[in-house]
């Protein structure tokens, strides 16, 4: 109604213009075009570069150094293979399950599939009006959201599951599971997106999501031969914190470029990034030294995550103060989750992808509701409600762990029946290096 009265108010101002100058004026008075922004494209086109590196080398090489030697080359060729298929099928059919343009709250439809009807000519929105970037841009910035999503999981199963049964269930999840929810919450259409929860870079769609997921496969599979017996220590902490480096690097194209402009919405989630992971980097060596006598590099490195997964969610929407006050309080709970949980229910979660990304998510989309506060320095405006903000986020949480744990729990017991999930025993001893791959990570 404010663009129509906007509109009549110009057309009557039109007619008082003197003739000779109502063509300048007319033009002048047009609806304005869409704008693209070449430094939004750049920005852009830099962040999904940004996510890529996350994923290759970033994630690999952390949970490449994490596993034993014999597995190293497995986790890297797993989160490599993961990408690559994702990737595919993204362009097949996932971004039009996502942001097809249907109505329907779960999915996208089938509109897009093959990418139907996108040229150079095709626009996405950004949160600012009239302000849009090329749909292809768009497009490859969520297909590395996609990608790496899956890719997380691996942590949760390394060292035992079958590279077939890896790959059978990713296409199976991305399709069930990950697209559905890309839609539900970052699609105007999508359900979680009109309750009104916050999610500015993945808290639910990409953290909680293979958080949970991880977690069944943990049940699911059982622990690693020898687990609570043998040494399984991480081969290599320096490969590790190079990995978790380069995470923190990329994070920034995750983060930030979710602003979708290179504005000061951008500089925001920038600076949350930095301080939320720094305060969670400390807040662990804290714990940690005071549980244990010693803080160490693997603790350093899983505060890096918490804190970079904590943040997400919220890192649009939260004062840098209130950045830091949730990077010190994620890592005293992914701490815990990670060792005294873990420890009492006995499930062997390779490398921490629930207690870290599924923990640190759902810290982080709830506290998203508290921290866009303007009291707290948050971006929520004058009738800011904290109560029913927590309280959407909530439900948004509960959403994303049900679809992700029902779905995930009916997809593996599909792949199983199809491909199996687990390598023999005799196979675990020896190694997912050779017995999978046939090469090794290393020659002594």
């Amino acid at each position: 109604m404010k663009k129509t009265a906007a509109w009549g108010g110009a057309l009557a101002a039109l007619a008082a213009v003197p003739a000779f100058a109502q063509d300048t004026t007319a033009a002048a008075t047009e609806v304005a075009a869409d704008v693209i922004d070449k430094g939004d494209v750049a920005w852009m086109m830099t962040s999904s570069l940004l996510v890529l590196f996350m994923i290759v080398p970033g994630l690999a090489l952390f949970y490449g150094g994490l596993v034993r030697s014999k597995n190293m080359l497995s986790v890297l060729m797993q989160c490599t293979m993961i990408a690559a298929v994702v990737m595919i099928i993204w362009v097949l059919y996932g971004y039009s399950m996502a942001f097809g343009g249907g109505t329907s709250p779960y999915w996208g439809g089938l509109a897009k599939v093959f990418l139907k009807g996108i040229t150079l000519d095709s626009t996405a929105a950004t949160f600012s009006d009239g302000i849009v970037l090329p749909e292809y841009v768009f497009i490859a910035f969520q297909m590395t959201f996609a990608a790496i999503t899956p890719a997380l999981i691996v942590g949760a199963f390394a060292e035992r599951a079958k590279f077939s049964g890896i790959m059978t269930f990713v296409i199976l999840w991305v399709t069930f599971i990950y697209f559905p929810i890309a839609h539900m919450v970052w699609d105007s259409a999508g359900l979680i997106y009109k309750m009104g929860a916050i999610d500015f870079a993945g808290g639910t769609v990409v953290h909680i999501n293979a958080g949970i997921a991880g977690l069944v496969w943990a049940v699911v599979l059982g622990p690693r031969v020898g687990f609570g017996k043998d040494n399984m220590a991480p081969h290599s902490m320096t490969l590790t914190m190079v990995g978790a480096a380069m995470l923190w690097v990329g994070w920034f194209g995750f983060n930030a470029g979710s602003n979708l402009e290179a504005t000061a919405g951008a500089t925001l989630a920038m600076l949350n990034t930095f301080v939320a992971t720094a305060a969670a980097i400390v807040s662990w060596s804290l714990v940690e030294g005071l549980a244990r006598g010693k803080a160490s590099g693997l603790g350093a490195a899983s505060g890096m995550v918490a804190g970079l997964v904590a943040i997400t969610p919220a890192c649009g929407t939260t004062g840098p103060v209130g950045a830091i006050l949730l990077g010190l309080a994620v890592s005293p709970v992914c701490f815990f989750f990670v060792t005294t949980i873990k420890s009492k229910f006995g499930y062997d979660d390779s490398l921490d992808v629930f207690g870290v990304h599924g923990v640190g998510g759902i810290i982080g989309a709830v506290a998203t509701g508290i921290l866009m506060a303007p009291g707290l320095g948050g971006t929520g405006g004058e009738g800011f409600a904290m109560g029913a903000q927590v309280m959407t986020q909530i439900k948004a949480v509960l959403i994303t762990i049900a679809w992700s744990g029902i779905g995930s729990l009916i997809l593996i017991h599909i792949t199983r029946a199809i491909t199996g999930i687990r390598v023999s025993s005799d196979d675990e001893r020896q190694g997912l290096d050779l017995i999978a791959h046939g090469e090794s990570a290393y020659h002594s």
